[in-house]
């Protein structure tokens, strides 16, 4: 399940909510932040980074990964045989090699993280998998990096293919970048048949205008917003200053309703003090599964999405 939406909306919060909804509802829960200024050791109240999956509570457990984490990836994949064919031909250390592959091949660092999420997901160490994502700007260009790592890497066999390297080298690197193909299509068949979306907006002009937008962009690819979670709504306005608020915000949450009828909506309330620990948190799971709601199993385990709504358990880890 990746949670999206631009920065400052409240996206981590929702991620720990519905995460913790999961582990409640009996799934064995990872919450995954790849937000370069990740938050969830604050929200969580943990006393340190998460540089390791950290139990928050019972069936809930939470990681920030970061560049430390994709050079991982990157050494148990590929890149020491890559590294070898390239020191033969430039005098570079392999740190500085590793940040060089990264910037210069479109991606590299989200195909990873996409990858890495989908090794978590089928290795079955969790049942539900809450990925909580950079602001949308830069989710949607990793959700759309598959895509883009196999346009660049389409000439590559015949450009590499006539480097003065020796056969043993050549063929390493023209390997290398088949396995690279191979990864960049099993990665984008996750992202299209395994995964929930859920956008998170408020209602503001400038949100409901970005929904419009990443709806547009996700949509060539299959990649289907089930959910829209509109955080941060008034609902008791008892003073001028909230009165004025919840007039404000009326008519985008009407237009929300409106423009988006197929897709499953779910408001959050503006609460009066910073969502931090578990009781606050608790407070926004609530908001988002009110009792009387359908339990985790009879909705796809907790929001499973297709393009019309919700659709039956898929039963995998998302």
């Amino acid at each position: 399940m990746i949670i999206g939406g631009k920065g400052g909306v409240g996206k981590t919060t929702c991620a720990a909510a519905l995460a913790l909804h999961c582990a409640q509802s009996g799934e064995r829960t990872l919450v995954v932040s790849t937000d370069q200024t990740p938050s969830l050791a604050d929200i969580f109240e943990l006393p340190a980074s998460l540089r390791e999956p950290c139990q928050v509570t019972e069936g809930l457990f939470a990681w920030e990964l970061g560049f430390d984490e994709l050079r991982k990836m990157w050494d148990r994949k590929f890149g020491r045989e890559v590294y070898e064919v390239f020191s033969a031909l430039v005098s570079i250390e392999y740190e500085e090699f590793v940040e060089f592959i990264s910037s210069v091949l479109p991606g590299l660092a989200e195909e990873f993280m996409v990858d890495h999420i989908r090794e978590l997901a089928l290795g079955g160490g969790y049942q539900r998998i809450v990925w909580d994502t950079a602001p949308m700007g830069h989710t949607l260009g990793l959700l759309k990096t598959p895509r883009l790592l196999r346009e660049h890497l389409k000439p590559a066999p015949r450009i590499y293919s006539r480097l003065r390297l020796r056969d043993k080298s050549r063929r390493s690197i023209l390997e290398t970048i088949r396995q690279w193909e191979e990864l960049s299509a099993q990665d984008m068949a996750f992202l299209q048949e395994e995964v929930s979306y859920v956008l998170v907006l408020i209602p503001e002009a400038l949100a409901v205008h970005q929904v419009d937008r990443i709806l547009a962009e996700l949509a060539p690819a299959r990649l289907a917003v089930g959910d829209l979670i509109i955080n941060a709504v008034v609902m008791d306005a008892d003073s001028d200053f909230l009165s004025r608020r919840a007039l404000e915000q009326r008519p985008y949450l009407e237009l929300i309703e409106r423009r988006y009828q197929g897709l499953r909506i779910h408001r959050v309330p503006l609460f009066a003090e910073e969502v931090k620990g578990l009781s606050r948190i608790e407070r926004v799971r609530a908001a988002l599964f009110p009792a009387g709601s359908l339990p985790p199993t009879q909705r796809g385990a907790s929001l499973a999405f297709t393009p019309s709504g919700i659709s039956a358990p898929r039963g995998s880890s998302r």
